[in-house]
């Protein structure tokens, strides 16, 4: 990514989003990036709306952007899903709201970035999560937001004939267990950890082409 330092962080109000809004930013990166809600007091960047689940949010984001162009986009946007992670106790409306927002809703906005606002050797990376992999979750911990992960992550691989026209590189990134509203205070990574660890991996993939499934310390984990 020499030369060019422009970046766009899809749900970024809190923590590992706002994490990378700050680190990017404290490396002189051009930062956009979306929240949903209340708007984000946080100068760092240039702020968006956006609801990454409605389609008509997701059209008007895509003409705010014009036709600017980006070395990075991280799809940072997901939910946990129902609390009870039984499918036989999770509704028909509380799966389909999980997979569309951890699953469909984020390729389909890959989909319409990657043509015009990802620029040539350029990376999109997608938070996922190690649960999703087969070999590393054996026991199917969390099923219901593990399965949504796993979708993203075979959906992401369905992206990379269209990635490869212009030598984009996907990522499919596992953040660590982080001390968030989701991952709880007992989790053994930091916001600033798994962010700061986050943007090493992503700076390095600059150019490396095809779908890598790799975690915060760039180890790359098993499908």
């Amino acid at each position: 990514m020499q030369g060019d330092n422009t970046i766009l962080i899809i749900g970024a109000s809190r923590g590992i989003g706002l994490g990378l809004v700050e680190h990017f930013s404290a490396q002189g990166w051009q930062v956009t990036a979306t929240y949903r809600g209340s708007p984000v007091q946080n100068s760092a960047a240039h702020w968006l709306a956006l609801d990454i689940a409605d389609p008509a949010s997701q059209q008007h984001f895509i003409e705010q952007l014009a036709d600017q162009r980006f070395a990075a986009v991280i799809i940072n946007a997901g939910v946990f899903g129902p609390a009870e992670q039984r499918i036989e106790k999770a509704s028909d409306e509380e799966l389909n709201q999980l997979f569309l927002t951890n699953s469909f809703a984020p390729v389909r906005l890959a989909q319409a970035l990657l043509p015009n606002h990802v620029t040539q050797h350029g990376v999109v990376a997608f938070t996922s999560s190690q649960m999703a992999s087969l070999t590393e979750n054996p026991t199917a911990e969390m099923p219901l937001y593990a399965a949504s992960k796993a979708a993203l992550n075979m959906l992401v691989r369905g992206l990379v004939p269209m990635a490869e026209q212009s030598g984009v590189t996907l990522l499919s990134l596992h953040p660590g267990w982080v001390q968030t509203d989701m991952g709880g205070e007992k989790a053994p990574v930091t916001v600033a950890q798994s962010s700061s660890g986050l943007k090493s991996v992503i700076i390095a993939a600059a150019g490396r082409g095809g779908h890598h499934y790799l975690d915060y310390q760039g180890q790359a984990l098993e499908w």
